[in-house]
């Protein structure tokens, strides 16, 4: 009985749709800090949490936004990434693949704990679509890297 109710009380409620988007600030790539209350309104926003910078999956998803990133702004959207990796990290990996959009650092793993993309070593790999509004449109839990950015970019057109 100790063991559940622990289970219990220390369990984190997952983020839904249609709820308002946890508020954060990290470090970007491009040297500025974002502070996501400060960009509402303005576009729906992808947040997509990935693994580590550099490695072959988050590579291929990451290749693949860019290599789509014209439809991604015809539907006026921001995409940041969002890995454990620092700032640098994130500038040599944009870099490397002349990715289009920001990655943001999130090394004490506060935004992912937020979103519940939180593992011990790296972040989980998902995705959330966040709407003009603030709040929550749509959320993959296991994003699967080789179809991410036809997904996004058909939520993204049901936004319009």
């Amino acid at each position: 009985m100790g063991v559940l109710m622990f289970g219990i009380s220390s369990a984190k409620a997952e983020l839904k749709v249609g709820q308002t988007a946890p508020d954060f600030t990290a470090a970007s790539s491009d040297g500025s800090q974002v502070h996501l209350k400060s960009i509402l309104g303005k576009a729906p926003i992808v947040l997509y949490f990935y693994p580590k910078d550099d490695t072959p999956g988050c590579t291929k998803e990451a290749c693949s936004l860019r290599d789509d990133f014209a439809a991604f702004r015809k539907l006026n959207a921001t995409v940041f990434g969002v890995s454990y990796d620092t700032v640098e990290s994130h500038k040599k990996f944009i870099e490397k693949y002349h990715l289009p959009f920001a990655l943001l650092s999130d090394s004490d793993h506060a935004i992912a704990k937020l979103y519940g993309a939180n593992s011990l070593l790296f972040a989980k790999r998902m995705t959330f679509v966040i709407d003009k509004a603030g709040a929550i449109a749509w959320i993959n839990p296991s994003v699967n890297p080789s179809t991410h950015s036809q997904e996004l970019q058909d939520v993204l057109a049901k936004l319009q």
